[in-house]
């Protein structure tokens, strides 16, 4: 079979290679799957590049959010059978099979494609857990999400949106925001027609938003806490342009919350978890109520171009290879 392999650490096109090994076999409590679409995100290049939490080196294999057909069963395993479509999370999806543990795969609905199921693992998990868990986000408030024409933006406009909130969108340039108006943002900004876009998310909400959803930092974040309302939740969501420094005097003085979201330290504390969020999300897509929008999918064979073009931040919407 076909698999990719990080050779050292480094941009995903130039250290990822592609190589052919002997398909794995599925142990006790394990099934093999036959991959069909394979979700890919920014820290899968985070992983590539050794910049990761969760610390990698050469031989390992990018790709956390899979969809696939069970093909062989490992010895006790009952939950599944031959042939069912299901979705799973775990790195070393970037090959045309793989095992995995028969109690961490999830059904995928009639009607929800592979690349739909693919898309949705680490995108709408996070987000799920950070507009419910962490922001106990209610009807009618307004929600801010940055770097909105993203996987996580996108998961956050369409999640907020089902929980009857309002949304301000920003991202730039006229493509992505056609697709953010295409989804059902309420307010889009265009930051390269407006930088300076504090007032305008200001004026859009009322005087300040109630959940800021910021996957983005770096400067970003410091325009993201000039919008924040009094008693909000800043979210934090990650750092694609860098960490930025804090001014705790601002939370102080508008008195809000600055609020960390790590979605998978979480599942260690709490490891039931990731199976009622997939099953919420998962019957929530075949119900229509979210829809990721994929960009053009990539092709098995194409996979590092399409790690790298997410790390030069070329993609909109969710990244997914399709086998």
């Amino acid at each position: 079979m076909r698999i990719w392999r990080l050779q050292e650490l480094g941009d995903p096109i130039d250290q990822l290679k592609l190589v052919d090994e002997d398909a794995p076999t599925p142990g006790p409590g394990e099934v093999l799957i036959d991959v069909e679409a394979v979700g890919l995100a920014f820290p899968d290049v985070l992983q590539c590049r050794g910049m990761y939490q969760v610390k990698t080196g050469p031989g390992h294999t990018p790709g956390g959010e899979c969809c696939g057909r069970v093909s062989a069963l490992g010895d006790g395993v009952t939950n599944v059978e031959v042939g069912q479509r299901v979705a799973f999370l775990g790195s070393g999806g970037l090959a045309e099979q793989v095992t995995h543990h028969a109690g961490a795969v999830f059904p995928v609905p009639e009607g929800v494609s592979a690349a739909t199921a693919a898309a949705i693992p680490i995108n709408y998990c996070t987000t799920l857990y950070a507009l419910h868990d962490r922001a106990k986000l209610q009807a009618g408030e307004t929600v801010l999400i940055t770097g909105a024409a993203g996987g996580t933006g996108t998961a956050a406009i369409q999640l907020a949106k089902a929980a009857g909130a309002t949304t301000i969108a920003i991202a730039g340039g006229q493509t992505k925001v056609d697709l953010l108006k295409e989804i059902g943002a309420d307010v889009v900004i265009d930051h390269n027609e407006t930088p300076e876009w504090v007032d305008a998310v200001r004026e859009a909400s009322g005087g300040g938003v109630d959940v800021a959803y910021d996957p983005v930092g770096g400067d970003t974040f410091h325009q993201v806490r000039r919008c924040m309302g009094w008693d909000s939740r800043l979210l934090v969501i990650g750092f694609v342009a860098g960490i930025p420094e804090v001014k705790t005097n601002h939370a102080l003085l508008k008195s809000y919350s600055i609020v960390g979201v790590h979605w998978g330290a979480s599942l260690a504390k709490f490891p039931a978890s990731l199976g009622e969020q997939m099953g919420t999300l998962l019957d929530m897509a075949a119900a229509g109520t979210v829809d990721p929008p994929l960009y053009p999918p990539f092709e098995f064979a194409d996979a590092a171009q399409a790690l790298q073009d997410i790390a030069d931040r070329k993609v909109h919407g969710k990244a997914v290879v399709t086998l």
